[in-house]
Parts: structure tokens; sequence; C-alpha cells
């Protein structure tokens, strides 16, 4: 496939996003890019247009298809990184029917029960945690608090020992950075040997985690495989953390930047709900969805799509649609709510979206009451955002406390 006239999705596009997606919605909001990792898809910028290709019967997220694809569309010298089958094996990367016999299965485990008795440790996490920084002057929320909370819970709630967390976090961030091949395929086979080891020692001596009740998870004579297990214990560490940590870093920053809705939402706690789905919806902890690809021709926003090429559905982007939200590029927690696309949408939405929704509203929450006078700590356009077109966060958020 040739490469020229593709969009480059480089490092001012990671660190703005929004100024390529405005422009593309207007003038190409199907258009041809090439990503950091070394391969061309089809970037789709709209609101509308994202829900086709979020649910288009002929768009597939079939784990079997994407070597050969990426290799095809490979647009640079080094050849996209490739994940073991054990990794890759989990319901965000198949179709129906595999993908309906694996999110049954998984909901049998994860249910809105095992959710709701959370609250209270998450409640505990978040006191402890800004126990531990309440008289620093400033601190990095996101190593501070963003990222343990969120850790912590998937972490206990997969049966994962604490002393192994650290390295959770560091092995997840690897893997969905856009750096080089090497440290990405060895943080993968590090956190894969680890899960199995995980799933094995869960077999052998279950508990009232999660992870012992994926194992346990039963349809009549039906059961998640061994490979299965470790890639479905995988997507919800990442998907069980990432997802979190960003909308709480993107939702403190976006509220400090805009002190009119601080001060709205200090004045009427009551709004918490609806600010957390502005948070998601302004600035979603997701930008562009996992991968996806064509397996016939596929209409899109007027634009014919061939067989076997790659889709990157833009969840930011389509959530800043004007056309589908007013005024969209404007931070507004009182605004009358509209759908948005943060979670996904169709078969594939996210299964842990409550889980998100209450940890970013407890965090949140306790932060503003604990800390009336809190700001941040460094100026906006110093803040470095992470280098992946998958999550939308920053790498650091300085703030200051009193």
């Amino acid at each position: 496939m040739p490469t020229t006239n593709l969009v480059t999705l480089d490092e001012p596009y990671l660190q703005d996003p929004h100024v390529l997606h405005a422009e593309l919605r207007t003038t190409g909001p199907v258009r041809r890019v090439a990503a950091p990792r070394g391969y061309s898809g089809w970037l789709v910028t709209r609101y509308e247009d994202a829900k086709v290709a979020l649910t288009h019967p002929a768009i597939s997220k079939s784990v079997d298809g994407f070597g050969a694809l990426m290799r095809r569309h490979q647009t640079g010298s080094a050849a996209p990184v490739a994940f073991r089958t054990e990794l890759t094996s989990h319901m965000l990367n198949s179709d129906p029917p595999d993908h309906t016999r694996l999110r049954k299965l998984v909901t049998k485990a994860f249910t809105s029960r095992v959710v709701a008795k959370l609250q209270g440790r998450i409640d505990q996490i978040a006191d402890e945690l800004i126990d531990g920084f309440a008289a620093d002057e400033t601190v990095d929320l996101l190593d501070a608090y963003a990222f343990p909370l969120p850790i912590t819970v998937i972490c206990e709630l997969l049966g994962v020992p604490s002393a192994d967390q650290d390295d959770f976090r560091g092995w997840t961030s690897t893997l969905i950075s856009n750096g080089p091949p090497e440290p990405i395929t060895a943080a993968a086979d590090a956190i894969g040997a680890y899960l199995a080891a995980l799933v094995a020692d869960k077999r052998a001596d279950p508990g009232e985690d999660l992870m012992s009740g994926l194992v346990a998870a039963r349809d009549g004579a039906d059961a998640l495989s061994e490979v299965e297990l470790v890639s479905m214990a995988l997507l919800l560490l990442i998907a069980g953390h990432e997802t979190t940590v960003n909308l709480i870093g993107n939702g403190v920053l976006n509220l400090l930047r805009n002190p009119d809705q601080l001060a709205a939402l200090r004045a009427d706690p009551a709004l918490m709900p609806a600010a957390i789905e502005e948070f998601l919806r302004y600035e979603g902890p997701i930008n562009i969805a996992t991968l996806r690809y064509t397996t016939a021709p596929v209409t899109i926003g007027g634009v014919e799509v061939p067989a076997d090429e790659l889709i990157f559905v833009s969840l930011l982007s389509a959530n800043r649609d004007a056309d589908h939200t007013p005024d969209a590029d404007r931070l507004d927690i009182t605004r009358p709510q509209a759908p948005h696309l943060a979670f996904g949408h169709g078969i594939h939405y996210c299964v842990g979206a409550p889980l998100a929704r209450m940890e970013a509203t407890t965090a949140i929450g306790k932060l503003l009451a604990r800390f009336p006078d809190l700001s941040l700590a460094a100026e906006p356009t110093d803040l470095v955002w992470r280098e992946s077109t998958l999550v939308r966060g920053l790498k650091t958020l300085p703030v200051r406390l009193a």
C-alpha cells in the first residue's frame, strides 16, 4: 500500500491531538494516517461515523487477522510489535460468536454486585493515599493518587499481592506506549509469565477474588481456557486501571484550568455524576480505540474504505464533534448530558465502566473536599502528555495543595 499523502500521527499530535482532529472533522473525517508504531490505517474522527465503525459487521476485531494486515500496511523499516497469543486472546480482540461466549463468562464473575461491594474499600484507599501526602505543599497527583488508587483496586480484585503492584504499573505503561519494540516485548513476556503463574495459583487455591471467579466461571460445560484466562486477566488489569488513572488526572486538570467549573462543583457536589460524564466527553482517557480492520469494503462518512484496511476510531475526536455536542470544545459540567463514546459503543462497550465511574467520583470528590485551595503547580503549556495513541493522559500532574 503506498504511503504517500498520509497524515502522520507524530509527536505534536500526541501532545495535542485536538488540533488535527478539529481539522480532519471538517476536511477529511475518514482519512488515511500513519500511526507511530509503524503501520497505516483510516482515522475516523466524527461522532456518527465513529458509531458506524464501532459496530459495522464488516469491521472486525478478531486477533487472527491483525498480523498479516499490520505487515501489509507497514510504513517504516521496523516491523510492528507482535504479542504472544496468550496476551491477545481476549474478548476485546474477538468477534461473535467467540466474543459473545467470552463476555458471558466474564460477566458471570464481574457482576454489578461485585463492583458495588468495592465502594467501601475505594473510600479507604483514597483516604489513606490523601493522608500520605496531605502535609506536602505540592505533589505529583498522578504518582501519589491517580495511579495507586485504581491499580490497588484492580490488583486486589484480581488477587495480585500488593508487593507486585509496582511491577504491574511499569509493565502496563510500557505495553501501551509507542516506544521501541524491545522493552515492549520484554514487558509482555514478564506480565504473561506472571499472569500464567497467578492463574495456576488461583486454580490450586481459589479465593474470593475476581481471578478465582474467572477460573471457576462456567456456562454449562464451557469455561475459559488457560490461554483465555491469562489474556482476560491482562485485559482487565490494563483496562481496569489505565482508564481510571487518566479519567482522574484529566478531570482534575480540566477543573483547575476552568475555575468557573471548579467553583460550580464545589458549590454543588451533587453535580459530580454529571461532571464525571463531562470529563469523559471533554478529555476522555482513551484517544484511538483498539484496532479494527475491514473484512469487506465499508462506506464510512461517504468514504469507501476497501477490504483489509486497518481502522482507527478516535473516541476523543468523536466526543468533540460539534455536530453532536454544541459548543463541544468548552468544558461545562452543567450541560444536558448527551451520549458519549468514552467507553466505546456496541458489543465492545467497556465492561468496567461502572467501576471507573465509581473510582473517579470517589477520588475527585474526596480530593476537592480535602483541599479547598487546590491549584496547578505548573504552567499548563509545560505539562507533557504520554506518548501513546491509545491513552490520553499526562506523564505528571503537579498540584499545589494549599
